[in-house]
């Protein structure tokens, strides 16, 4: 099993809420922090941006990346939204063992 933390963001808190439901009830993800809104500034088509967005982590494996990625892709607005996967080299055995059994298929 390969613990990934998935960031992205989406632009107000309702989508986010709708992402982070659609991720964990399909069992795509274990866990998604759904966090406070931040500003964002950055470049898109040779211009600088900035808006405001609700980051999400959202807690999967390595085996299900893909399928968070056709969800991701499928309900975010942007053309490119961001989607970042960090391996989660260390954690409590416990806790990386649950989010492995949350985000397991069952028939």
């Amino acid at each position: 099993m390969e613990p990934l933390l998935v960031l992205t963001n989406v632009p107000d808190r309702g989508a986010a809420e709708k992402l982070a439901r659609a991720l964990v009830e399909c069992r795509a993800a274990a866990c998604v922090n759904v966090l406070p809104a931040c500003r964002s500034i950055f470049r898109w088509q040779g211009a600088v941006e900035a808006r405001d967005e609700i980051p999400l982590l959202i807690k999967t494996t390595a085996a299900n990346y893909p399928l968070i990625e056709a969800i991701v892709r499928a309900q975010h607005p942007d053309e490119v939204p961001e989607l970042i996967a960090v391996p989660i080299t260390h954690g409590l055995p416990a806790y990386l063992d649950w989010v492995a059994t949350e985000t397991e298929k069952h028939d």
